[in-house]
């Protein structure tokens, strides 16, 4: 691959790779520098200063001794499911790292939501998600203190439907906010995108179960609706 008016070569190699890769070309590892370097006739220098660009863009992933994989995206679809049903779906093995679980009076926002009355006791949940070992999102979700007994170790939704109390619909906000102090934990750069997600889910009687507010890595999600 030759130099071209295109511009540099490793921008040239970067865009080459993208297309590759949204193809479905590569996958679920890239070849390693060197045989990209001699398939496309580039210097190993440009190969590096390609992925970079595309692991900035959240295409890629490096891990330390084992190499550059393809980065696999989840998609948010017009259905409800709870986080580790919608990643097993994806082919992907969800995991949930619990940060905070507390059993406290209702914020008058809180008992807006979910119909209560001010001060009834509500379980707070914060919890970060992971598929396949990777930070997915920040979950921060309140229910009611008749919804469980105790804060569930995995799966919400399995735990509510353990007992009668599955969300059959739910009304959702979604918008983009720059990530802040929760930058760490999700393990993206201060700044860096991430879609805020609001939440309320209602059981088969009307009754709001689930009141849930989350922060979602941009380069891990996709929202896919389908308009009829």
């Amino acid at each position: 691959m030759g130099r071209s008016a295109k511009g540099p070569l490793y921008l040239e190699l970067a865009e080459r790779l993208r297309a590759g890769i949204r193809q479905g070309l590569y996958g679920p590892a890239l070849p390693p520098e060197r045989g990209l370097a001699e398939a496309f006739g580039v210097s190993r220098d440009s190969v590096r200063r390609a992925l970079a660009l595309l692991e900035e863009e959240g295409l890629i992933r490096k891990r330390r001794g084992s190499g550059t994989y393809v980065a696999r995206r989840a998609t948010f679809r017009a259905r409800l499911l709870g986080f580790s049903e919608e990643m097993r779906a994806l082919g992907l093995e969800p995991a949930t790292r619990p940060l905070k679980a507390q059993l406290l009076p209702a914020s008058p926002e809180e008992a807006l939501a979910l119909g209560l009355s001010p001060g009834e006791g509500v379980w707070r949940l914060e919890r970060l998600r992971l598929a396949d070992g990777e930070p997915m999102a920040l979950e921060r979700a309140v229910l009611p203190s008749w919804a469980l007994e105790a804060p569930p170790e995995a799966s919400l939704y399995q735990a509510l439907e353990a007992r009668g109390l599955r969300p059959v619909r739910a009304l959702q906000r979604l918008r983009a906010v720059a990530a802040r102090e929760e930058a760490r934990v999700l393990g993206v750069e201060p700044g860096a995108p991430l879609l805020y997600l609001e939440r309320v889910s209602y059981l088969a009687d009307g009754r709001p179960v689930e009141f849930v507010r989350s922060l979602y890595r941009a380069d891990r999600y996709e929202l896919l609706l389908e308009l009829a």
